[in-house]
């Protein structure tokens, strides 16, 4: 099924808000800003989205959608099952950085709506890794669980900051 010009457009608005959302937090964002990125006018991302909130609420919900996705297509043995997701949530940091960034930014926004978008997609990437490492038997599967998205959490505050020292360790000590 082909997609429309309003489809492509909306693809468009959708792409441009998370890069400048990404960029610049969402205090910092305006509609006229992510008009200009997409190459419209700011009236145009009205017929779409009718508020900035809004906008930030569907691309953020974008951002936890794909990296959702990004641990449904792991595919791997029990054994290989948490270093495997790492290395998928890695690569999915090097293609997708500005979902990294959607993430530490809508933690710190105290709106209500985006606040529950946040807790919401934290709570589903948990969930699905919690079910994945009971599925594979892994044992204390809720703690490991927990580790894994603290771990990925402080992964994309040092990202966020570019402060790589933040995440840095010696396996060795």
């Amino acid at each position: 099924m082909a997609r429309s010009k309003g489809q492509d457009r909306k693809e468009e608005i959708l792409e441009a808000g998370l890069e400048v959302f990404a960029e610049r937090g969402y205090y910092n964002t305006t509609t006229a800003l992510i008009a200009e990125k997409a190459g419209i006018s700011q009236p145009y991302v009205f017929r779409f989205f009718p508020t900035k909130e809004e906008l930030f609420i569907t691309v953020l919900n974008r951002a936890f959608d794909r990296i959702l996705q990004t641990f449904k297509n792991v595919e791997s043995s029990p054994e290989q099952l948490d270093n495997d997701m790492l290395k998928a949530y890695e690569q999915l940091s090097a293609q997708y950085p500005n979902e990294i960034a959607l993430q530490v930014i809508g933690i710190g926004i105290t709106d209500e709506a985006i606040r529950a978008v946040t807790k919401e997609g934290l709570s589903r990437i948990r969930n699905y890794v919690l079910e994945q490492y009971k599925a594979a038997g892994m044992p204390d599967a809720e703690r490991n669980a927990t580790i894994f998205i603290a771990m990925g959490m402080m992964c994309n505050i040092s990202y966020f900051l570019d402060l790589p020292e933040l995440f840095a360790f010696n396996e060795n000590k």
